[in-house]
């Protein structure tokens, strides 16, 4: 955390002030809003708040409301790392029977010898339920609740007897309390009964007027629970009485009540914790109800909005954004809602400032809100995909510093994978497998099938060279790139000769959690699968810019050089197809949900319709192969691809196909993906990344940045013909805001962060306004942070490497930049 207020203050002093009208044809603002005219009847109905640290589900009975309360640091177990000793011996069998040709044999020598050690990591665990019993509010009418994501602030509302009452709930950014505001349109009338209760071990008491739950985590798979927690309830009101006592906190005939809730824990990092939990739920409490609710909430909005309205993006309202939201997802593939979409990829922002802040733990598998002591999938940290999916958000939508939480687990598990490392795979360096917890755990999680996967740490790490492309942050750059090395270290020691093209491959591996047949035998223990080169090859890349940089390390990256130049291409396959594994086996009716060889092409950007466009055409095959209805975090990362491929009405029906209303009730696991009422991602179950994978997809569908310029409207769908996006965030340091109309745009405002040529792709032609003037955009981009390094030509039949996309004509310009400058096109 120390030094994001620094660039904190760099990047204000950089961004666009409000942007103008662009003219009357400017779409009506799309309303923030979720709403719904009945309280929810479980979880996935409930509205979700966060201040980074605090978690609340509010579910909005009239008489019986229940706030879900989580805190970040609440999981079970304690400190450890699971690595499992002497398994080096195993791993060096596994890598001579894969290198021989002996797929089967190693298949089931993972199996019998590669199970997890210990424990498979620990589950992040709910904190508690509150309860506000309001006694003869049962035939409460006129009701409504809803989350305005403009204030992250929820509200319930309803009229009995002639009395309108108002609820309001928000977690404070700046008091670090949940903070619950009751109140009447007559004096008198606020009473009720406030309890507290959890699944967690615990004991209840009162203190000074304050109702105290002393909880403890879970022991899971033989660790035991570590975590002490407390947490801590005051009841602040005008007028009225108010008792405390251990069963409670009665409020009886007030003007209006402030409710406060606070958490501490006793965790410090991921090996210490002997922080004080109620020293710190105290102080939290004690510090925030000495304020005015009023001014309370106005400093908690404009904490919250000062990330929040770096983005705007309007296209267009139509009657449908007057109903429930939940009616909203019912009619969505039938109608036409635009608002909802515009709503949808703002709530994916919303999650991120409410679950990820500087200083704390990353965004986990459900971000911060989970009701069970044992979550689905644990809640933990997947990295074969999902937690990486969590942040595909944070550069390119103006929210760089919430990337700040991830970054700071990166460097934790630079430190833990180093013993996984060097027990498991003989290695230098650091690695994880496809799971983490907040203990940093780096060791095999779940069976050999799914957790034999060296690669976390490479894919990781992908993550601290984007936010540096983003943000120029050199400072950030010096400091990270030991984590850098050490990732790339790893991969040195762990690359391995196949015998055929003599390429180096990471061996043994899966391709994340799919499989092929070999005679008669599921096949997922393999060596030098697509999805591992292409994630060597971008490591080493970026490794070695990294080392230029920073004129570190030379001999380093030309050893880093060498290797990479040995490194499998990537193939076309005999379905035309690009290959999933070294060897031509894909299956042309496999849908699994993961399409992990085409990390090539989103997120990262080794595959171009520009550079490589056979490649380009084997991942659309690929992509037209796996279908399009999967898991929710599944479609989110289509959605992306198929921005990638310029087709934005895919991606369009895509959307439609995650915005279908699943119902919330009962345990509803599998494929099929799905929104709930509460705009959550249905895996099913809940997981957030689907939420945070839509979000990134829609900015894509408007600016891409990855293939040497800034391209705008790629992939916009015929669904929104007219609209407004700004503050979204190219490479290059650039903040983008355009207009189109009947497709086309408009008008184009670009402020330059950082200086230096800026290159533009638009698809119909484009004037400059004022002085500027454009050229046409020759050879390659001088700016560095558009630099793309040169993919070694695939291994491809003469039939198609002849194949070339079709695209829409595009027109390519060059401009200079100065750094806090502001630059102005117009359509021609």
């Amino acid at each position: 955390m120390r030094h994001c207020l620094v660039r904190f203050c760099l990047f204000l002093l950089c961004w666009p002030s409000t942007v103008a009208s662009y003219g009357a044809d400017k779409p009506k603002p799309t309303p923030l809003r979720l709403w719904y005219d009945r309280p929810a009847t479980n979880w996935n109905e409930a509205l979700p708040l966060g201040n980074g640290r605090l978690g609340v589900m509010v579910f909005g009975a009239p008489e019986r409301e229940r706030l879900q309360l989580n805190e970040e640091t609440i999981w079970a177990g304690g400190p450890n790392n699971n690595v499992k000793p002497n398994a080096l011996p195993v791993v060096q069998q596994l890598r001579t029977q894969l290198l021989a040709g002996q797929l089967v044999e190693a298949q089931a020598l993972a199996q019998t010898q590669m199970q997890p050690a210990g424990n498979s990591g620990m589950p992040y665990q709910m904190a508690a339920n509150v309860y506000l019993r309001f006694p003869g509010h049962e035939q409460a009418t006129n009701y409504q609740r809803d989350l305005d994501i403009s204030r992250a602030v929820a509200s319930v509302s309803y009229q009995l007897g002639g009395v309108r009452y108002l609820r309001e709930v928000f977690s404070s950014l700046t008091d670090q309390v949940i903070i619950v505001r009751l109140t009447a349109s007559q004096p008198g009338r606020i009473s009720c009964q406030l309890s507290q209760e959890s699944l967690m071990q615990h004991t209840q008491r009162t203190e000074n007027n304050q109702l105290v739950l002393d909880g403890r985590g879970s022991e899971h798979e033989g660790q035991p629970g570590q975590i002490r927690f407390q947490l801590r309830g005051q009841a602040v009101t005008d007028g009225g009485t108010v008792q405390t006592t251990a069963a409670g906190i009665r409020i009886e005939k007030a003007n209006s009540a402030t409710l406060y809730f606070s958490i501490g824990t006793n965790f410090v990092n991921y090996h210490d914790v002997s922080g004080n939990a109620a020293a710190r739920a105290m102080a939290y409490l004690n510090q925030a109800v000495g304020k005015k609710y009023e001014t309370a909430r106005a400093g908690h909005t404009t904490a919250y909005q000062r990330y929040f309205n770096r983005v705007t993006l309007n296209l267009g309202v139509t009657p449908a954004a007057e109903l429930p939201t939940n009616k909203r997802l019912e009619n969505f593939a039938n109608g036409h809602d635009p608002a909802l979409a515009a709503l949808y990829f703002q709530y994916g922002r919303y999650l991120l400032i409410s679950c990820s802040q500087p200083g704390g733990q990353p965004a986990n598998l459900q971000g911060i809100w989970n009701e069970h002591l044992k979550g689905p999938w644990d809640s933990k940290y997947t990295v074969n995909i999902n937690t990486e999916m969590n942040y595909w958000p944070a550069e390119v939508t103006n929210l760089t510093e919430l990337h700040e939480p991830l970054f700071g687990m990166i460097k934790d598990l630079s430190v833990t994978g180093q013993q996984s490392a060097r027990q498991l795979y003989g290695a230098r360096g650091w690695m994880l497998h496809h799971n983490t917890d907040i203990w940093r755990i780096t060791g095999q999680v779940d069976p050999p099938q799914y957790g034999l996967w060296p690669m976390g740490g490479a894919w990781l790490a992908q993550h601290l060279w984007d936010h540096y492309q983003f943000t120029g942050d050199q400072q950030f750059l010096r400091e990270y790139y030991p984590v850098l090395k050490g990732a790339a270290t790893y991969l040195v020691d762990a690359l391995e000769e196949e015998p055929t093209h003599q390429w180096l491959v990471v061996a043994p591996s899966v391709s994340p959690e799919n499989t092929y047949s070999l005679q008669g035998k599921n096949i997922a223990i393999v060596a030098g699968t697509t999805m591992d080169n292409q994630l060597v090859f971008d490591l080493f890349s970026k490794t070695i810019r990294a080392a230029e940089l920073l004129q570190l390390d030379k001999p380093f990256a030309d050893s880093l050089r060498t290797l990479r130049e040995r490194l499998p291409p990537m193939q076309i396959g005999q379905y035309g197809q690009l290959q999933e594994w070294l060897q031509d086996v894909d299956n042309p009716t496999d849908q699994h949900r993961h399409i992990s060889h085409l990390y090539g092409l989103y997120p990262s950007g080794q595959i171009s319709p520009y550079r490589t466009p056979a490649l380009f055409e084997a991942a659309r095959t690929t992509l037209t192969q796996r279908g399009d209805v999967s898991t929710g975090w599944s479609m989110g990362w289509k959605v992306n691809f198929w921005a990638r491929m310029q087709d934005g009405n895919h991606a369009y029906q895509l959307l439609t196909e995650q915005l279908h209303l699943r119902s919330g009730a009962g345990g509803n696991s599998g494929e099929g993906g799905g929104t709930y009422p509460n705009l959550l991602d249905a895996h099913p179950p809940f997981q957030i990344d689907g939420n945070f994978g839509c979000t990134a997809g829609l900015a894509e569908l408007l600016v891409q940045s990855y293939d040497g310029a800034i391209d705008l409207l790629p992939a916009l769908p015929d669904a929104w013909p007219t609209g407004e996006v700004t503050g979204l965030v190219a490479r290059g340091g650039y903040v983008v805001d355009l207009a189109w109309k009947q497709g086309n745009i408009t008008r184009v405002r670009i402020t330059s962060r950082l200086g230096g040529n800026c290159r533009v792709r638009v698809h119909s032609p484009m004037v400059a306004a004022g002085r500027l003037r454009l050229r046409p955009a020759q050879g390659n981009n001088s700016n560095p942070f558009f630099e793309t390094p040169v993919v070694p030509p695939p291994l491809v039949s003469a039939q198609a490497a002849a194949k070339q996309p079709t695209l829409a004509p595009s027109v390519v310009y060059d401009f200079p930049t100065t750094a806090g400058k502001t630059y102005e096109l117009k359509a021609q």
